[in-house]
């Protein structure tokens, strides 16, 4: 049996490769986002769809050529990996139509400038007096690191349409939670932006063909 050139090649990050898990929203579903998050979305499926898959195609291609594709490490990797982008490429393709954009930075007025709707920064404080700020954002820009959380979460919904001085209830597995809202704005939400990941095939040297 062949043995892959380069099994790091074929490694892929969780974040590039994982597949959409049954309970996500279908496309019929609207996918309320910022624009910083279907931009990060647009990014990706052009990555994948005009370089990434390009380049893995041509990988298999090349593979293929190599003799029994029934023992061909290389080429059983490679096809793997065609179904691992295909499926990626059509989630993003499924999220990116249901899209439903909203700004932050959009001009609010009445309640929808005081109140925690989407797209919301809110400050609150927990019965300890501990003080947290978060963003309110779709459910594919969730970043625990950048204090963005989804919509429909429980801490999301609890938030939702309250205002300063506003005490709100959360529920949550182990307990349930009193919070105290102190500020909502709308501010512009950076979302981390789709980099190409470095074991990509795109990014990768091509593989020596044999003779």
């Amino acid at each position: 049996m062949n043995e892959p050139r380069n099994p790091t090649l074929y490694k892929m990050r969780k974040g590039f490769t994982r597949k959409p898990k049954p309970d996500e929203p279908a496309t019929p579903v609207k996918n309320y986002i910022t624009p910083s998050g279907l931009e990060r979305l647009q990014e990706e499926h052009r990555f994948l769809l005009t370089r990434e898959r390009p380049a893995v195609t041509e990988v298999v291609a090349w593979a293929a050529s190599n003799g029994d594709r029934s023992e061909n490490a290389d080429y059983q990797y490679g096809k793997r990996r065609l179904r691992q982008i295909d499926g990626r490429i059509r989630f993003l393709t499924k999220r990116i139509e249901a899209a439903e954009v909203v700004d932050p930075e959009a001009p609010r007025a009445g309640q929808a400038a005081t109140r925690a709707f989407f797209g919301a920064t809110v400050r609150y404080a927990n019965a300890a007096g501990a003080e947290r700020v978060v963003s309110i954002v779709g459910t594919d820009e969730i970043d625990l690191n950048r204090n963005h959380i989804s919509w429909v979460s429980p801490l999301g919904r609890a938030l939702m349409k309250s205002a300063a001085g506003d005490s709100v209830v959360l529920q949550l597995p182990g307990g349930t939670e009193y919070l105290t809202v102190l500020e909502v704005c709308y501010e512009r939400i950076s979302v981390e932006p789709f980099r190409e990941p470095p074991g990509s095939e795109a990014s990768a040297k091509r593989l020596p063909r044999r003779r």
